[in-house]
Parts: C-alpha cells; sequence; structure tokens
C-alpha cells in the first residue's frame, strides 16, 4: 500500500456508503476500504474528524490559455482547482482562439500534462469560432479529447443548427452543455431585470432570456434523444422546465453555481461589477427555489463558472464590466457552511452534486471510491474555521463578491491519483 486514509467519514453515493473507515490507495488507485487496514512501513493519513469524498469536479471553469493568460493560466487554474478540493475540471471553449479545432484541443491537453495540478477535460464549440454559423467537426473533436460540446457565452441562437447539432452530438454519445440565453431578450443588460435594476439606472436582463432557451432545449432535446446539460440555471420557471422534461423522459440534466444559490440582485448594490455575472443574480425567491431543487436531486450538478478578469477590466463599471466571477477557492467551502450546515443539503447530495454526477454526465471514470478507480479523493474539514481573501487566492482573478466572508468547513486535502495535491 502506498497511503492510507485512517478512520474518515467514507461518503460514496455510488456505492451507497456513508461510514468510519480507513481507504488504501495503492499504484494511485484505491485498493480497499474496511473498518482497519492493517499496514507497514505504509504513508498514514489520521482522517478521524473528516468527511472523505470521491473527487470533486468543476465542470465549467474557464481557464483562459491560450489567448487570456494575464486573466488566468492552466497552471493557475487548476492550481486554483486542487486548493479548492477539486480533483478535475472541465473548461469551457471561449479562448483565443475558441477551441473548435482538435489543434485547439490538444495544445490544451498537452498544456495540462506540463503544468496542470489536477487533470484538464477540454470542451470543444459547437460552431466554428463559437459565431453560431457553422457546426465543428465533432467527431474529430471528440478523437482529440473534448468531453462535452458547447458554445459557452455565445449560445446557439439558430434553432435548426441546435438541432443538428444535438443530433450529431448523440450519435458520439456526447452531451452539449448549453448557456441558455436569447440574445434579443438579453438586450446588452448587466444585470437582472426589475424594480431594483431601475432604480439603479442599469439596463435589466429578464430570467425570461433563459427560460425561453431553456424550454427550446429541452423540445430539441427529447426530438432528437440528445443528451443536453443546462449550465448555470438561474430562476425556478427555468428548473421548472427541466423537472417536466424529465419526467417525460427527456435526457436533460442541469447545474447550479453557488452564487446563484447564496446571493440575490441585492448583492449588485454591494458589491457592484464583482456581482456582475450572466446569468446574473436573481430574486431571493429564485435563489431558495434553486436550493430547494438542488436538495430534491432536480439539479444534478454544482459548478463554479469560474470566470478570471483582471482588476482593470472589472473596474470598468457594471455596464462596461465583463461577466463573471471566480469560484474555484470558495465553492465547496460556501456550500458546506451555508447550505450543508443549517441542514439544507445532505452530504450525500453534496458529494453527488460535485463528484457522481458530473463524471456521470461528462462520461469520466471517476466520482466513486470503487476499489481499482483512480484514487481521487477530496477530504473536507466540517471544523474548519476560515475566510474568503480574495487578495490570497491562488486564481489570477481576484473577482468575487464573497470576499470576506467567514465560513466553516473545506478543503483539508486534495488527492489525485493517489498523490496529494493540496496541500502542495
Amino acid at each position: 500500500m502506498d497511503l492510507i486514509l485512517r478512520q474518515g467519514r467514507i461518503i460514496d453515493p455510488a456505492q451507497g456508503l456513508d461510514l468510519i473507515a480507513d481507504l488504501a490507495i495503492d499504484g494511485g488507485r484505491v485498493a480497499e476500504i474496511a473498518p482497519h487496514i492493517a499496514a507497514r512501513g505504509t504513508r498514514e493519513i489520521d482522517c478521524a474528524g473528516l468527511i472523505v469524498a470521491p473527487g470533486f469536479i468543476d465542470m465549467h471553469v474557464h481557464l483562459r490559455e491560450p489567448g487570456r493568460e494575464e486573466a488566468e493560466t492552466i497552471e493557475s487554474g487548476t492550481r486554483a482547482a486542487a486548493r479548492g478540493g477539486f480533483t478535475a475540471v472541465a473548461c469551457m471553449p471561449n479562448t483565443r482562439p475558441v477551441n473548435d479545432s482538435p489543434e485547439t484541443t490538444a495544445f490544451i491537453l498537452e498544456r495540462a500534462r506540463a503544468a496542470a495540478s489536477v487533470p484538464v477535460h477540454p470542451i470543444g464549440a459547437v460552431t466554428a469560432g463559437s459565431r453560431g454559423e457553422t457546426l465543428v467537426d465533432i467527431g474529430r473533436m471528440q478523437q482529440a479529447g473534448v468531453v462535452a460540446l458547447s458554445d459557452d457565452g455565445q449560445p446557439v441562437q439558430n434553432s435548426g443548427l441546435m438541432k443538428r447539432a444535438m443530433e450529431i452530438a448523440r450519435s458520439f454519445d456526447l452531451p452539449v452543455i448549453d448557456h441558455c440565453e436569447d440574445r434579443d431578450l438579453a438586450a446588452g443588460g448587466c444585470m437582472n431585470e426589475g424594480p431594483l435594476a431601475a432604480r439603479l439606472g442599469l439596463r435589466g436582463i429578464s430570467g425570461a432570456a433563459e427560460e425561453v432557451q431553456v424550454a427550446r432545449d429541452a423540445v430539441l432535446a427529447r426530438l432528437t434523444g440528445a443528451r443536453v446539460h443546462i449550465a448555470h440555471i438561474s430562476t425556478r420557471h427555468s428548473l421548472e422546465t427541466v423537472r417536466h422534461a424529465r419526467a417525460q423522459g427527456t435526457l436533460i440534466t442541469c447545474e447550479v453555481t453557488p452564487h446563484h444559490l447564496l446571493l440575490s440582485e441585492d448583492c449588485v448594490s454591494r458589491c457592484g461589477a464583482n456581482a456582475k455575472m450572466n446569468p446574473p443574480l436573481r430574486t431571493q425567491a429564485d435563489a431558495e427555489s434553486l436550493a430547494a431543487g438542488l436538495a430534491a436531486g432536480d439539479i444534478d450538478v454544482i459548478a463554479t463558472d469560474h470566470a478570471p478578469h483582471t482588476a482593470k477590466d472589472k473596474e470598468s463599471g457594471m455596464e462596461r464590466a465583463p461577466f463573471g466571477i471566480v469560484g474555484l477557492e470558495t465553492a465547496v467551502g460556501l456550500i458546506y457552511d451555508r447550505l450543508v450546515r443549517p441542514g439544507t443539503l445532505t452530504l450525500t447530495r453534496m458529494v453527488e452534486a460535485f463528484a457522481l454526477n458530473p463524471a456521470r454526465i461528462l462520461g469520466l471514470a471517476r466520482g466513486t471510491l470503487k476499489p481499482g478507480v483512480s484514487a481521487d479523493i477530496t477530504v473536507i474539514d466540517p471544523n474548519l474555521s476560515w475566510e474568503v481573501r480574495s487578495g490570497e487566492f491562488l486564481s489570477r482573478g481576484r473577482n468575487t463578491p464573497f470576499d470576506g466572508w467567514k465560513l466553516q468547513g473545506g478543503p483539508a486535502l486534495t488527492i489525485v491519483a493517489g498523490r496529494v495535491v493540496w496541500p502542495a
């Protein structure tokens, strides 16, 4: 045995496990879980009082490389991921150039092999340049190593083209991840449309801009039989559409971010452009509905939509600043402290949403602690008291509305293929 984690609370929804036990790692893989594993001359880590879970996967991050390395790199972004308790990430294609070719996918994978702290799984564009005009060669992109398709912040508006993309993606068993936004309805807004936006003199983005596209994607998914994943769902009506489609047998899944669970549009008044994201923060009622949907299993995944920007870019004001906040180093602590500790979310559901379900949706051999799988493990200390300090982030981005939040519970160890990558 190479390493034994002693007497942690092991939670693995894939095996129905919630017990105090030892976990042994050998050759980079999970070797055994048992009440007590006898071993001599093996490295041991005392995990008494800690939570030992399958490695968490963030299936929605922006690593910015290639092309925008001043905001983030594969090296800095994956170091932040490891610190945040994530053992793998899937990166969106809105780089420069857009990841719409096998060559760009190969570059990302090569850079990850050379510099990443955790595995990186590229997501390829749906259309060339994410311009919504011509489909990429989906077969070649899959061969190059993409795990899903998405035009993310430039969502496909042409329904006929999206239908064709879903049909081809289905033939390669790739999920299509959609940032659901009707660009005409969004119309240059920078926060949630409503009385607060009117008082602040800012153009709003209606929830309908998201809800129309969620409904369209649900219909197209039912029609084509494709696997469709709704990114960063933000309204209770969008969630109702997903529930309805799923009840009809449609292969539709969805994710939610910590900020859409824990914040509302009121945050804009306090945090300015560090509370500007797309989709925007909605109402408190929306946030509460999403939290309930996550607890009930209607929302499959928690993802960060980690979107680093330079301080200069974010200082240009609400209307001109880019959308997005960072999240890799805060997500696990926020969810544990604000949802698990109060009892809104069970630990099992948290692990499903951070580990099992992202692995299932992306087709990764991860998300469980079954013997024989890669020993990717997230260890959480439920008693860790800490404060979010953006100035100490390992990410190059500092753009967060959570700066100064005091939390209890957070990542203690991040292990990838049996190797401790955090603390490094």
